[in-house]
């Protein structure tokens, strides 16, 4: 297998502050990471750092063996629901269809795209919103419309941004469900505080804060989650506790 991601020696600092430190890892083709680590230990930075928005001060970044801004149409994001004006004036295909927006014209999408619009919709069983306005839906709507809107152009590698936030526990299931299917054509990386999600669903776990380090997702429990969050930090165990794999 080639890998999708990969940190060599990574150092990244806003001014003096340094935020990631020697940071070395690679994740393979359709793997399923979780990110996770306590607010301000460097998720959102890991993030900048594989789309290209930021540059390390010492390291190298590759994603899909190029240059992260040479592989951006190559891998789908998906952003906090906070981060999206759920207030703006769109309908559901729309907010699709933004996905393929590097495939357009001065605003305007040919019809294969919106075929490939209406597909990923299907996908997360939305075809029958494609009209409706995306203000109109429930948080678990949204999260949905979003994540068609990352894997309308088929990518390679899928970051997802905390994709259960702001949904109810049934949603969450249904969620679930299809972010493992999409794994099975994809490799796909879960920025989660959901610890339970984490142990059910993922292949390996990179814990950041600071300093990263990769696990399999055996080694989850809580002893490791309180190192990386810096204090006792609870984990909901379902299918994973203490020691590993039941």
């Amino acid at each position: 297998m080639s890998s999708i991601i990969t940190f060599e020696n990574v150092d990244f600092a806003y001014g003096s502050q340094l935020i990631l430190s020697d940071v070395n890892f690679s994740i393979e083709e359709k793997e399923h990471i979780s990110l996770i680590g306590p607010n301000g230990g460097g998720k959102s930075t890991m993030l900048k750092l594989m789309l290209g928005l930021i540059k390390p001060v010492r390291g190298r970044v590759s994603m899909l063996g190029k240059l992260p801004e040479n592989a951006r149409r190559l891998i789908g994001y998906m952003p906090q629901y906070s981060q999206f004006d759920s207030l703006f004036p769109v309908s559901v295909l729309d907010v699709v269809l933004m996905g393929m927006v590097e495939c357009s014209s001065i605003g305007r999408y040919k019809k294969p795209y919106k075929a490939l619009a209406m597909k990923a919709l299907e996908e997360l069983d939305l075809t029958g919103l494609a009209q409706r306005q995306f203000s109109d839906l429930s948080g678990g709507q949204r999260q949905r419309v979003l994540i068609a809107r990352a894997i309308v152009g088929e990518p390679k590698l899928l970051l997802l941004d905390e994709p259960t936030n702001n949904i109810d526990p049934a949603m969450e299931k249904q969620l679930y469900a299809t972010i493992n299917k999409l794994v099975e054509r994809m490799t796909v990386l879960t920025v989660s505080h959901d610890l339970g999600f984490v142990a059910d669903s993922v292949d390996r776990v990179l814990c950041v804060n600071q300093s990263v380090h990769i696990h399999p997702v055996s080694e989850l429990n809580n002893n490791l989650i309180n190192n990386v969050y810096g204090a006792p930090h609870k984990m909901v165990c379902h299918d994973v506790c203490e020691g590993g794999h039941h």
